[in-house]
């Protein structure tokens, strides 16, 4: 059984900032993977970042490492803190008209090669391994958070 976390931040103001994701995957009780990066737009897009580009770049980062590994036949458990990339990619939500909208359908579609992969969303004070990996690209990115600026 693997367990795959996801996060995502966008600062120092959202929508517009800096947006970060991060993740990590557990196989059994063992860390087998971790991320800690920027969200990079388009040229000529860089203020079209939000926290749910932020955090749909985290799941698709999960979702790349399985297909990387060439595990989209093992039992996984993503659960990540956004209700809103887990309600839209394993409930059943629709995904609205939003900045996030392509990397949303770049989900759904990365999801059709998974057979055994579920969602889960949890508390945010659940998910603070992938929450510090976020936080952790913000600060290397030079980026002063709102609530520490204040």
């Amino acid at each position: 059984m693997y367990a795959a976390y996801f996060d995502g931040a966008c600062e120092p103001v959202n929508p517009g900032g800096i947006a970060t994701y991060g993740a990590v995957i557990f196989h059994d009780r063992d860390r087998v993977w971790a991320c800690s990066e920027v969200y990079y737009p388009e040229p000529g897009r860089e203020r079209q970042t939000s926290n749910n580009i932020a955090e749909y770049s985290g799941f698709l980062a999960v979702l790349r490492w399985f297909i990387d590994q060439r595990l989209t036949d093992a039992e996984i458990m993503v659960r990540g803190d956004s209700k809103l990339v887990i309600k839209q990619m394993f409930g059943s939500w629709r995904i609205k008209n939003a900045l996030y909208v392509p990397l949303a359908l770049q989900g759904r579609q990365m999801l059709t090669q998974f057979s055994n992969i579920n969602g889960l969303w949890i508390p945010r004070d659940q998910n603070h391994l992938a929450d510090e990996l976020a936080k952790a690209a913000q600060r290397r990115a030079g980026v002063v958070r709102r609530l520490e600026a204040a």
